[in-house]
Parts: structure tokens; sequence; C-alpha cells
């Protein structure tokens, strides 16, 4: 673990310094949480909420942080729970069906005036959000975050033989969607 972050943890749990803490941590943090959550439902607005749920989480839980994972690991797992929750959330109230998600999240991309870019990358996101849940969230952390498959492992709890099949697989379905353009 990095030393500034577990300096940062020893003051987030220290009660006389944890608002300037938490402050640093929001700001360490935000943007690449927003663009993973971002990422995942799509919605600026939505987005916006979810990544207030995960700070209220992390200020809620940090004393009981166990630090077996890096801070950016812890959350990541966070931000990427709630997100998938979210969603899931958004099935059991039929404001989709099961297997409208990908129709959901396409819908939300096409309407939103929130995407700024060229139409090479509009057409790899509209790729990217039909493709099934895991795959489309192994994707956009390996692709657009960057993640080592390590990291992804640690936060989704899976493989990363999985998680290298999954990216695979992804990518394949992708290249197929750009050939049958």
């Amino acid at each position: 673990m990095i030393d500034k972050d577990k300096d940062l943890i020893s003051d987030l749990k220290n009660v006389e310094k944890r608002d300037a803490a938490f402050q640093l941590l929001v700001k360490t943090y935000q943007q690449r949480l927003y663009w993973h959550i971002r990422k995942i439902v799509v919605s600026h607005d939505d987005a916006d909420d979810l990544m207030q749920n995960v700070f209220i989480k992390v200020w809620k839980n940090i004393d009981n942080f166990r630090e077996d994972s890096s801070l950016f690991t812890w959350l990541f797992r966070i931000a990427t729970n709630e997100s998938l929750s979210f969603l899931q959330q958004k099935k059991r109230r039929n404001i989709f069906s099961i297997d409208g998600v990908s129709d959901y999240l396409v819908e939300t991309f096409e309407s939103s005036g929130h995407f700024e870019g060229e139409e090479l990358q509009k057409r790899l996101q509209l790729a990217v959000l039909q493709l099934p849940e895991k795959q489309r969230l192994v994707f956009n952390m390996k692709y657009y975050d960057e993640m080592k498959y390590e990291e992804m492992a640690e936060i989704l709890k899976t493989s990363v033989g999985a998680l290298k099949a999954s990216y695979h697989h992804a990518v394949k379905k992708i290249e197929a969607h750009f050939e049958g353009e």
C-alpha cells in the first residue's frame, strides 16, 4: 500500500483529523471514481448521486476498513457494488426488462447531453454498452481505467483467469460490432 494512503487511512480513523483527511480523500479519488461509476450507469445525474453514496459509505465504514486491500481497491469495490446494485434496483422496479439493461444504457447514453467526443469514441461506447454486464465492467476497468487484472480481481472478487476471458470475449464482441456496421 502506498505510504500516502496509509497516512490518509490513519488520519481518517483519527477523529481529530477525520474532516481534513476526508476532504483530501474526496479530492484525490473523486474524479477516477466518478468516471468509473459513470461508465457503469451512464447517466451523469445517477453517477453524481452514486458518488455521494460511495463517500457516505466510506465515511460511515472507515473504522471497519481492515486494510487487507489498498484504499484504492476498497473505494473501487464500494463504487462498483453501489453501481451494480443501482442497476439491479432499476431491474426490480421494472424500469426495464431483465434483458433490457443494455438497451436502457444505450438509450440513456444517446439521450445524454453530456457526451462530447469523436464519432469513433461514441461508436465504441455504444458497442461497450451492448456487452453483458460482467464483460462491460471488465472492459471498462481494463481499457479505460487501465487497471491491472490483479486489482480488478480484488475489486470484483474473482480470478485473474476469469477476468482475462471476459476481457477477451468483450474485445471480440466489440470487433464484431464494428465489422457488422
